[in-house]
């Protein structure tokens, strides 16, 4: 014996779930390419406002050496410029203002043969440095500034 059944529509077919992951996937890389974008420009920024900074440089040699040489660098606007000053009895100042994006330089003081102490102190944005020699030809180098 069969079973008949009875006359039913037909099943529509199901609609087609859409893919989110492309969509999310797309979000995620503008998201990373904007914040890509952003810090490129803060970056840009901020080295602009850097190298149009001006700073002090302030170079001190104390002590009671004689016939000091003193060789002072400084890095501003893209160069280095390099003095020297010998047969100095300190003390001795020295101030120079620099801008660029790479500032900063080299104090270097040497005793004479004479002997003595000397004392090297640079004060450059807010950063110090000292450094102290003695005995016959000696030297102090304050850098890192």
């Amino acid at each position: 014996m069969t079973q008949q059944h009875g006359w039913s529509a037909p099943v529509p077919p199901q609609p087609r779930k859409r893919r989110k992951w492309p969509w999310v996937l797309l979000v995620l890389v503008l998201l990373l390419a904007g914040g890509c974008v952003a810090l490129v420009v803060g970056i840009g920024q901020e080295i602009g406002e850097e190298s149009g900074r001006e700073i002090t440089v302030r170079y001190e040699v104390t002590g009671d050496a004689k016939d000091v040489t003193i060789t002072y660098s400084t890095y501003s606007d893209g160069g280095t410029s390099q003095n020297q000053v010998t047969d100095i009895d300190p003390p001795w100042r020295k101030e120079l203002k620099t801008k660029g994006f790479i500032k900063g330089g080299t104090l270097v003081v040497t005793t004479g043969v004479s002997g003595g102490t000397v004392h090297c102190k640079v004060t450059a944005d807010g950063t110090t440095r000292t450094a102290t020699a003695s005995g016959v030809v000696a030297t102090a180098v304050c850098d890192g500034f």
